[in-house]
């Protein structure tokens, strides 16, 4: 008996081989009809023996390609139309496309196989891919994927990869950016007045020479610009540092394989199921052994492998083992991605420019993720991740949500499938700005969104970017959210728990409040379909100089010893504190440009000040990432009191006793120790509290606090035998990376099906 079926797929099934395996699939059980790519994913008409047309689909639903992610599956009874084949059709375009965007992927062992293999026609090629890895994300220009919509189009295929792009059973069938070395781009190097152009493989073993020798190179990957260096070399490191202006803020390296990794930091393997998987992040984990200037005072490395064959290629030429691989930018700024703005941007930080012909459709950093003791985090979510899909908002409406100002990423939601892209940086920075610009303006042409038929949603901070932003648009409809709602509405997003009521603790340095304070230690209740109602937080200090305390820890700890001033003196007359302390302290007396604040991140600033760490920070979250390792070398002697009266938690007691311990002689380590071990249970004694009252068994945290590894790991232990399930982001950060998918979701929650 016969049938047919039409089938439409969404998720991520384009540009990872989704239709040749189709095609294979129906060739195997003797089918006809046809697959293609369409706006909202795949769509396949299939006829033949209705066994066989109901294994087809079993198949798929079963064991789908590796690198697909199946969000949605339809299935509908279809007229027999007789077809005598099965074939792949041109991609079809009539309405808004709601397809997710694959993202890169690192190179796959079979084209590293044929990479190194001196009779493959693609030997010492650096642009090698196929359908299962290679750029994605970093080279489409429109939907669908397809070629003339890729910066490949100017590169027509040569008849071989032409021959291999048509066949079905060929494992670059329908590959967009597919070339070889007689058809596609090249590489080339310049530098100060002059240029090498040739093969390929003399000019990448020039870089590795280069590199060996010292100097610096600005690398072109798939998403932008790398500054390299041999990260054994402490001179050529300070060298760097001292061009990018970098302060203290560790390097990430790339270490050649895995083994030379395994070398540099302790790896679980869990941990190393991460740096070889086709994301190929960045993994933080504790170092092994010292490289001086890569990482001053911090005990984790920031460690990646290759993931392009050029990086391959370096090694293989001989490249240092071990390369610091760091964005191509002067600090603070976006990755540089153009060819003529590297040229231009680097200048005097670079020796040379290694550039690559094949042009990046947009900026896109590495990914940054650690493995937790609630299992793996991303901190910044962008290349190998952004953007693929974390989950389906119950909405009918076109959302854009802008984020926040630091860490900024945007969600565009679309028939409500949520689209985050990739970590955009500092808006305060005008080319983090820029981007951010462009990568609206970017989301919503591609996928076809009128932004006046939009909901556009933004941060309630009267001075962000994003927001002063979002109130310039021609728009449907404005809506603000408060910054720890969404922390909180994130993690709820990523487990598609919308009506699910938690207690959520979200703590980070700074985020506008409703009362107009600085937040940043709250506890809500609710749910983002119900409304999250602040139930708790830390009690307020006072902080002189505002954000701009963020940057001057002793601020901080001036500002947290607001309501006890003798013993404000008495600290700092006895720890000889730079004069910085005893100015915030005179503003905090007279009330100037001072504000008031429940931030569990300034309160980790002021601690660090309190243990020895008293200059201005140099990167974002330095202060507290020096008391996390601080604490890390030291024991668990003692818990401070951290008390919870039902609705604030006291810092007070806890300052205290940390300031006698310190005038007392203790050991710092042991005091940064015993810091986290109360704040954790503070926490802990709160949730349970609030739990208990409000009869939940469920916490959310959130917020870039909870990036800290050993607080985590107390809240593990303490939670461990409680009723209380605990839920924190995985694939979205905790960190303000964040904010724009919480912000859809909440906005989402409350606009199902308008």
């Amino acid at each position: 008996m016969k049938a047919a079926r039409n089938i439409r797929i969404r998720g991520v099934v384009q540009g990872i081989g989704f239709r040749p395996y189709v095609f294979r699939l129906a060739k195997q059980w003797g089918l006809n009809g046809w697959v293609r790519n369409g706006e909202s994913g795949v769509e396949i008409h299939v006829e033949g023996e209705s066994s066989g047309v109901d294994a087809f689909i079993e198949e798929i639903t079963a064991r789908p390609p590796a690198l697909a992610q199946i969000t949605d599956l339809r299935v509908e009874h279809a007229a027999i139309q007789e077809f005598s084949d099965f074939e792949i059709r041109e991609s079809m375009r009539h309405d808004r496309p709601t397809v997710h965007i694959p993202a890169d992927l690192a190179v796959c062992p079979a084209c590293m196989s044929e990479l190194f293999s001196p009779t493959n026609r693609r030997y010492m090629y650096p642009y090698i891919n196929c359908t299962e890895c290679g750029p994605r994300y970093t080279v489409i220009e429109a939907l669908p994927y397809d070629r003339p919509y890729t910066t490949m189009k100017a590169w027509p295929m040569c008849s071989d990869c032409g021959a291999e792009y048509h066949e079905p059973t060929d494992r670059r069938f329908h590959a967009q950016p597919i070339a070889c070395s007689k058809c596609g781009p090249h590489y080339y190097m310049r530098w100060q007045g002059g240029e090498m152009r040739g093969e390929d493989w003399k000019v990448i073993e020039r870089t590795a020479n280069l590199l060996r020798e010292g100097r610096i190179l600005a690398i072109k990957g798939l998403g932008g610009y790398h500054l390299a260096c041999d990260a054994e070399n402490g001179q050529a490191v300070q060298t760097l540092r001292e061009r990018k202006r970098r302060g203290a803020k560790p390097f990430a390296v790339m270490a050649k394989d895995l083994e030379t990794a395994r070398q540099l930091v302790e790896l679980s393997p869990q941990e190393e199921r991460l740096l070889i998987s086709p994301a190929s992040p960045i993994v933080l984990a504790r170092a092994r052994r010292l490289l001086p200037g890569v990482a001053p005072d911090n005990r984790d490395l920031g460690v990646m492998l290759p993931y392009t064959p050029l990086h391959h290629l370096l090694f293989y030429f001989g490249a240092p083992p071990v390369l610091v691989m760091t964005s191509a930018n002067r600090s603070s700024e976006p990755i540089v991605y153009t060819d003529e703005d590297a040229v231009k941007a680097l200048q005097g930080l670079a020796d040379a420019w290694l550039i690559g012909e094949r042009p990046i459709a947009r900026r896109v950093d590495d990914s940054v993720v650690r493995v937790s003791a609630y299992g793996p985090m991303v901190f910044r979510r962008a290349r190998g991740y952004a953007p693929l899909p974390v989950t389906r908002l119950p909405t009918d409406r076109s959302i854009l949500a802008l984020g926040s100002d630091l860490k900024n990423t945007i969600t565009l939601v679309v028939n409500g499938q949520a689209v985050v892209s990739q970590h955009l940086g500092d808006l305060t920075r005008y080319e983090a700005y820029t981007a951010f610009e462009q990568t609206v303006r970017d989301l919503l042409s591609m996928y076809d969104v009128p932004l006046e038929k939009t909901i556009v949603v933004y941060d309630l901070h009267p001075d962000y970017r994003s927001a002063q932003f979002a109130r310039e648009l021609d728009t449907a409809e404005r809506v603000g959210i408060q910054h720890h709602r969404a922390h909180v509405a994130s993690v709820l997003a990523e487990r598609a728990a919308l009506d699910k009521r938690v207690i959520g603790v979200a703590l980070d340095g700074t985020g506008f409040g409703d009362d107009g304070a600085i937040w940043g230690g709250e506890i809500f209740v609710g749910s983002a379909a119900e409304g999250l109602e602040r139930c708790g937080h830390l009690r307020y200090a006072v902080l002189p100089g505002g954000d701009a305390a963020a940057r001057v820890p002793l601020q901080a700890l001036a500002g947290f010893f607001s309501d006890v001033p003798e013993l404000a003196m008495d600290v700092g007359s006895q720890m000889a504190l730079p004069e910085r302390y005893f100015t915030a302290l005179k503003l905090i007396k007279k009330g100037l440009r001072t504000f008031a604040t429940t931030s569990v991140g300034r309160l980790f600033d002021a601690t660090a000040a309190l243990l020895g760490f008293t200059e201005a920070i140099s990167f974002e979250g330095q202060a507290a990432i020096w008391l996390e390792h601080l604490a890390s070398t030291a024991s668990l002697e003692k818990v401070y009191p951290f008390p919870w009266d039902g609705r604030e938690l006291d810092y007070r007691p806890l300052m205290q006793a940390m300031v006698e311990d310190r005038l007392n002689g203790r050991d710092v380590a042991g005091i940064a120790r015993s810091f986290h071990r109360s704040i954790a249970e503070g926490i802990f004694r709160s949730v349970m509290s609030l739990g208990e009252t409000y009869g939940i068994d469920t916490v959310v945290l959130s917020g870039g606090v909870f990036q800290n590894f050993l607080l985590l790991s107390d809240l593990k232990e303490l939670f461990a035998d409680s009723v209380m399930d605990v839920w924190i982001g995985r694939l979205i950060p905790p960190n303000d990376g964040g904010i724009s998918i919480g912000q859809a979701a909440l906005v989402a929650a409350t606009h199902r099906y308008d």
